[in-house]
């Protein structure tokens, strides 16, 4: 059976439909829906069955924790067993908003949640949509990307519905994503905040508010946030990943070669030779205003992979905090993370 969609406003639901899908969560159905940063698949976060149905329409590993999202920033404390000092100024500043923090769990979060882990990662969303879901659900919902594993993120419904229907009860479509990447993650368990992953939240907007941050993940124990696989993120063909000097050689190559081949480049359009300029394989240029590109990532990889090429060359972006996390999303979707 296919799944059901219902077309809401983004800014104003319909309150039947957000009803109705809230009902479904409660029932230990699963519901994807729009929040600022990428589709997510909603679930009970307490209830570990429907918990365990969100790993198995996705085919998700359980070593891969969930987000738990909260209505309203005073929720977390259904979730979390504490809130240190450096979560809750970090909450004060970017909730609601795409901002992931790694608490201490409550024993009342199922281990599918958390991957068996100590620590629960949670956030409030800034979307009209998923905040009213939540608060009809009444409960914390646990919400993955809705796609399938490893696979590209969605910000539009259809991008649901290409990997999902009929693995999922139902969809609100509130058109597309505003944010086109996930949110930022860190963790806030221990004396200095960690990023974990990186997203439209830098380093530099989080040490202004709690200081150095330290990068990167932690060896051993389980995994305390998702995006941690080192192939994720990924379209369905084969995605190579070259500098601005390196991808038109690259192109010209692929093109001589005999594949079908598209390209995304985030710098300025310059020329490009007559080779190129003859075939199907003149790039796509996304903006070099990096939350502009973020925006547009996910969308503009979907709609390429639909005309099925052997392979997506990508520009790599510049290695600052800007650009961090389209680097990471990148990176992740060549197997390079």
């Amino acid at each position: 059976m296919d799944t059901q969609i219902l077309t809401v406003d983004p800014a104003a639901p319909d309150p039947a439909a957000i009803r109705r899908a809230g009902e479904i969560l409660r029932a230990g159905g699963l519901v994807a829906f729009p929040t600022e940063t990428v589709y997510g698949l909603g679930a009970n976060a307490l209830d570990p069955a429907a918990v365990a149905r969100i790993f198995a329409a996705k085919g998700r590993p359980a070593t891969n924790p969930l987000i738990v999202h909260v209505a309203d920033p005073d929720d977390v404390l259904n979730v979390a067993a504490d809130w240190p000092a450096t979560a809750a100024a970090l909450a004060a500043r970017f909730w609601p908003g795409p901002l992931t923090l790694v608490v201490p769990k409550k024993a009342n979060v199922p281990d599918g949640v958390t991957a068996g882990g100590p620590t629960v990662a949670v956030r409030c969303p800034a979307h009209a949509v998923a905040r009213a879901l939540i608060r009809a659900a009444g409960v914390p919902v646990a919400a993955p990307s809705a796609n399938r594993s490893n696979q590209l993120s969605p910000t539009r419904a259809a991008h649901v519905l290409k990997g999902l229907n009929g693995r999922i009860d139902m969809v609100l479509d509130g058109g597309p994503c505003p944010g086109g990447i996930e949110s930022t993650v860190v963790d806030a368990t221990g004396d200095v905040v960690r990023l974990l992953r990186p997203g439209l939240i830098t380093v530099p907007m989080l040490e202004a508010v709690v200081g150095r941050v330290e990068v990167g993940v932690k060896a051993g124990g389980a995994a305390r946030s998702p995006g941690q696989l080192a192939k994720h993120y990924s379209p369905e063909c084969e995605l190579r990943l070259s500098d601005e000097d390196g991808l038109f050689d690259d192109l010209y190559e692929a093109i001589h070669a005999g594949l079908k081949v598209r390209a995304i480049l985030f710098s300025q359009p310059g020329a490009v030779a007559q080779e190129v300029r003859g075939t199907d394989s003149l790039p796509t240029y996304l903006p070099a205003n990096p939350e502009h590109a973020a925006t547009l990532l996910y969308d503009t990889l979907h709609q390429l992979d639909l005309s099925k090429p052997d392979l997506i060359l990508v520009e790599l972006p510049p290695d600052t905090p800007e650009w961090a996390g389209v680097r990471d999303r990148l990176l992740r979707a060549a197997g390079q993370g």
